[in-house]
């Protein structure tokens, strides 16, 4: 079984700089890939990045691609996502998810954290 929980969301304007973190419980937590999505108002949940459990390879939605990076702390059993260059349209409720995978987090993880509001102001 494994807990996540979300923090760092908030109101920024746009050019801004947000972190979101992920704190997973667990003792499994290294073999699982780690994702965030996203969930703006009136729109389905979409990928914004993961990173494998084995390497450290990321993967990106290419929306984001060159202003976020996503990252990884095993002893910590945390993963991040450090969002730049902040866009109105990056508003959304940020989720963290986690799955036993050698890959990309699919749109069907295994666990789901409660989410964090992002939202970027004009």
């Amino acid at each position: 079984q494994v807990q996540l929980v979300e923090s760092g969301g908030g109101l920024v304007q746009a050019g801004g700089s947000v972190r979101l973190s992920c704190a997973a419980s667990g003792r499994s937590f290294s073999t699982y890939s780690m994702g965030w999505f996203r969930q703006a108002p009136g729109k389905e949940r979409e990928f914004v990045a993961s990173i494998a459990w084995t390497a450290g390879r990321t993967f990106y939605t290419d929306s984001v691609k060159g202003r976020f990076t996503i990252s990884r702390d095993n002893a910590e059993n945390t993963v991040s996502l450090q969002m730049n260059s902040l866009k109105p349209e990056d508003t959304a409720v940020y989720y963290c998810a986690a799955q036993r995978c050698v890959g990309v987090v699919s749109t069907n993880p295994d666990y789901w954290g409660q989410g964090t509001q992002v939202t970027v102001s004009s």
